[in-house]
């Protein structure tokens, strides 16, 4: 993969949809905090944009190695990509369509609350290591990266909308993040097979 137009377009795709689960917990962290200070704010952020980053990453990794070994298996990666993201999309539509206002608890907003929550949030993000197989390390760490800064601008948006606007958008994100999850994988599985 070349590092042009599409190779960025898809990791800023990506990165949006894989941060709407981290943003609607982000809207509620700032409804949960609303005198939050910034310092705080970008702690969070960074937080949900490390796992956000990594857990890609350790899928690339995975996915790279059992790819060198099992040259056979690399076929099936598009087929792998689309049914993930599909599924994780449809997962995040269906939830983004049942959400109701005043569903569920407060969430913690410690230390060890935000670590489950990154882990949470990104845990679905292990599966891009199929969608980005084909790239060369440099290649997916910088996919990596861009999802990472793309949740942390997304999440800190997040916080400040939660403080001002509580979470009556914490659906609509999971809508739209499904959306696109499906879209991209739509996207790997099409180009595979031109």
């Amino acid at each position: 993969m070349k590092l042009g137009f599409t190779f960025f377009f898809n990791s800023l795709l990506l990165g949006t949809g894989l941060a709407m689960d981290a943003f609607s917990v982000s809207l509620a962290n700032g409804l949960n905090e609303p005198q939050m200070k910034k310092a705080k704010i970008f702690g969070v952020a960074g937080i949900f944009a490390l796992f956000q980053l990594a857990m890609p990453l350790v899928g690339w990794i995975c996915v790279s190695t059992v790819a060198e070994h099992f040259k056979a298996f690399e076929k099936f990666i598009p087929w792998i990509a689309l049914i993930l993201l599909c599924y994780i999309g449809a997962d995040m539509l269906r939830e983004g369509l049942r959400h109701k206002e005043g569903d569920g608890e407060k969430p913690a907003v410690g230390l060890g609350g935000l670590l489950v929550q990154g882990v949470a949030t990104s845990i679905d993000a292990l599966s891009v290591g199929f969608t980005v197989s084909d790239y060369n390390f440099t290649e997916a760490l910088l996919a990596c990266l861009l999802i990472g800064a793309v949740t942390f601008f997304i999440c800190f948006a997040g916080i400040l909308i939660g403080r001002k606007a509580g979470t009556a958008l914490a659906g609509k994100a999971g809508i739209f993040g499904g959306v696109i999850l499906i879209f991209i994988g739509l996207e790997i599985f099409i180009s595979s097979l031109l």
